[in-house]
């Protein structure tokens, strides 16, 4: 039996949420855990962050690594060349498309394929505009001029 949570009462609280709420109510309606290609996600640092997939076989014409937004879109997909008859078949040409979730002002910084391995780069980079700032403190006696000159336009 599976419980599905009720996030409407966030959304009568918060402002500007609705992305994480949204995110929430699907990662809650997700079904079977799809465990192939395996991956890992790595954070290397404040604002870096590496997927390595292991997509052995897959060539760069294979791969598809796309960033729509705020998704991070990666399909494969093999056409069989392969002729005669198989007796065991353990390594079909198998599609898949993993999509991963980025936070805003994440990109794609590079993708690169070695080994059997598929890496990609990932940064946050956050706008000027949102990062901390140091704001000056002035004295009393600086800010009464502002205050006379507001008064002084009302009137």
């Amino acid at each position: 039996m599976r419980t599905e949570l009720d996030f409407a009462p966030l959304y009568r609280s918060s402002i500007g949420f609705d992305r994480v709420i949204n995110l929430l109510t699907h990662a809650q309606r997700l079904q079977a855990v799809d465990l192939w290609p395996p991956y890992d996600i790595v954070k290397l640092g404040d604002d870096d962050y590496a997927i390595a997939m292991a997509v052995a076989g897959y060539g760069d014409g294979d791969l598809d690594v796309t960033q729509e937004r705020n998704v991070l879109v990666i399909k494969g997909g093999k056409v069989d060349k392969h002729q005669g008859e198989f007796l065991h078949r353990g390594i079909g040409p198998q599609s898949f498309e993993r999509r991963f979730e980025l936070a805003d002002h994440v990109r794609v910084e590079s993708a690169t394929l070695s080994d059997g391995l598929l890496r990609i780069a990932l940064k946050r980079e956050l706008p000027e505009a949102m990062k901390p700032r140091r704001i000056e403190i002035g004295s009393a006696q600086s800010t009464a001029p502002l205050q006379i000159e507001a008064e002084n336009h009302v009137a």
